[in-house]
């Protein structure tokens, strides 16, 4: 952590009930619009990411830090894996992967994504926000809902 505050990738923050709460309907709605049929196989995986994105910031609020500047996303999910330790080791791997996919999605291609691969991706950010809910409670137990 320390050297992403000395390279001026996360400064402190100090977080609140309501804006875990907000981050994590945040995380619900995308989680329930990448699962509209209707909509490209493209768009339901950035919005699956968004998801990703959303529940990996709750973690780093919840220990003090906000991203910023250039690369949070990628930022976002080095600071998860060292917050929540090697249980999120690999699954911000993963969606640091699922980053690039979603680049290449919004800015240079269509149809590059499988419907496999969105269903793989909200399986993934599903189990994933269990594990940020139950780091919480653990963890933090003044910023869990009920």
């Amino acid at each position: 952590m320390n050297d992403l505050r000395a390279q001026g990738h996360l400064r402190p923050h100090r977080t609140s009930r309501r804006e875990v709460d907000d981050l994590l309907q945040l995380a619900e709605r995308d989680l329930a619009d990448a699962g509209v049929a209707a909509i490209s196989t493209d768009r339901r995986f950035m919005t699956g990411y968004e998801a990703a994105v959303a529940l990996a910031t709750i973690p780093v609020y919840a220990a003090g830090y906000r991203t910023e500047g250039i690369g949070h996303h990628q930022t976002t999910f080095l600071a998860v894996s060292m917050v929540m330790g090697d249980e999120a080791s690999d699954l911000a791997d993963y969606f640091d992967t699922c980053r690039t996919r979603r680049n290449a999605n919004a800015y240079d291609r269509v149809g590059s994504t499988s419907k496999m691969e969105v269903e793989e991706l909200v399986d993934v950010v599903g189990t994933f926000r269990e594990m940020v809910l139950a780091w919480v409670k653990a963890n933090h137990p003044g910023l869990a809902g009920s």
